[in-house]
């Protein structure tokens, strides 16, 4: 099922540096060789508001979707966490060779990234660069939202994965849920303000979303929000990830979705292997992305339980074992007051063979995305190639008119030329030709 971009996951490449590395690397007990970490962003204010929300986006310091001082607190103690937790496989000082940080283009993502840094890598020594500042700077990568195949889920321009929610949507367990919910859908509908024919799954979320925020932060919310009916929503909003991410064909759609961060990931997992490459791998790559990004993973892997919390971190971590060989361990932190818990890929064991989880992972890899999302772009090509064929026929038509026309009139004023009675008459018809010189060139541009 690999595709000519997973051919680089396939066996040879993955099982000959597997094979070199057992073969000269001595049996020394288990060590740990590489760490990749997907973590979701701080708290933050909320995204949007609802039309009776008595808070507006004027409440919040930075407005909405911005990563508040709780957030920064919450990703700086899990940098302090990560550097513990790593204190023997990290430099104590950053070396920009042993670290990759890649966020999405969000200010809470890039500046959880950052807060999370600030924990992991205090400076020392020369490090320090201004006295008292118990900071320095790191580089945190980004690509534009629209550029973003790897981290930024639900992902974009996918017919295919559109497709597969509509199908959700139709389903029997699905109009269930609706059918259960229709009297609170409908009681939600008026004290929110929202009109019943827009009150999606999706839109419970987001009011789910921006009263949890509120409450969290002491905001005045309205009479209504009773424990309960936020229990309510998050029930839904539970059932909306479930439908968006697995629920029907959840294969296809993680192959469509988070398939495409699996790929990231086992490819970091191969470079990590590669003895033979000149540039300096790093030992850590650090994901700073969204609560989306973590469900998309942990569907594509089948390892998922429920929304990931502010904070939370989804850990791989590879091992080279005291007879040689590799194996993958996960482990999620959840909860920033105890240890992560471990996570078992189905069908393996915790500590799973490298061979084996690569196998087992690969499933969920797409071919070709762009193929298996149905995106038009052998129609484009085509439609291209009829544009750009009929534009030369038109001009080479045009060419032929032309020179017709010209060849024509030649002939006529010769012919007129020997009948003139020599008043010094001239043909005084239309110019054709000149006309036909005026007209708007031929648009070869693909509407």
């Amino acid at each position: 099922m690999a595709g000519p971009e997973a051919t680089a996951l396939h066996y040879p490449a993955l099982l000959l540096a597997l094979l070199v590395l057992g073969l000269h690397t001595p049996a020394a007990g288990k060590t740990l060789r590489f760490v990749n970490l997907v973590y979701r962003h701080g708290d933050r204010s909320p995204i949007v508001e609802y039309p009776t929300d008595p808070n507006t986006e004027k409440d919040w310091p930075q407005g909405f979707g911005q990563l508040t001082q709780i957030g920064m607190r919450q990703h700086y103690a899990l940098g302090q966490y990560l550097r513990n937790r790593y204190s023997r496989f990290l430099n104590s000082s950053y070396d920009r060779q042993e670290i990759y940080i890649r966020s999405t283009d969000f200010d809470r993502t890039l500046m959880s990234a950052e807060s999370n840094l600030a924990g992991l890598y205090p400076p020392q020594g020369h490090q320090i660069f201004h006295p008292g500042l118990n900071w320095q700077p790191i580089p945190v990568h980004t690509v534009p939202m629209d550029d973003d195949k790897m981290l930024l889920f639900p992902l974009k321009n996918c017919p295919r994965y559109t497709e597969l929610i509509t199908e959700t949507e139709n389903t029997d367990e699905y109009k269930k849920i609706l059918m259960e919910n229709k009297d609170f859908l409908d009681m939600l509908s008026k004290v929110a303000g929202v009109p019943r024919e827009q009150l999606s799954l999706n839109y419970v979320w987001s009011i789910y979303d921006t009263l949890f925020c509120e409450q969290l932060h002491n905001k005045t919310v309205p009479s209504w929000v009773t424990p309960s009916v936020m229990e309510r929503m998050k029930t839904l909003r539970e059932f909306y990830i479930l439908a968006h991410y697995g629920l029907y064909k959840q294969r296809e759609k993680s192959q469509l979705q988070g398939g495409m961060l699996v790929k990231k990931i086992l490819q970091n997992i191969e470079q990590s292997l590669n003895v033979s490459s000149p540039t300096p791998k790093p030992k850590l790559i650090m994901y700073s992305a969204h609560d989306t990004t973590i469900v998309a993973l942990q569907m594509a892997l089948n390892v998922y339980s429920l929304a990931p919390p502010y904070a939370s971190c989804h850990i791989f971590e590879l091992y080279l074992e005291d007879n040689g060989s590799f194996t993958v361990e996960m482990y999620y932190k959840n909860d920033s007051s105890s240890e992560p818990h471990p996570l078992t890929l189905p069908a393996c064991t915790h500590s799973c063979p490298l061979d084996r989880f690569v196998q087992i992972a690969r499933r969920v890899i797409p071919d070709d995305w762009d193929k298996e999302c149905c995106l038009p772009s052998n129609h484009i090509q085509i439609e291209l190639i009829i544009g750009l064929a009929s534009g030369c026929c038109l001009v080479l038509l045009l060419l032929f008119l032309t020179v017709w026309l010209h060849c024509h009139g030649e002939c006529q004023r010769q012919g007129y030329q020997k009948v003139a009675t020599g008043n010094g008459d001239r043909d005084n018809g239309l110019n054709l030709t000149g006309m036909l010189s005026k007209e708007k060139p031929w648009d070869l541009r693909v509407i």
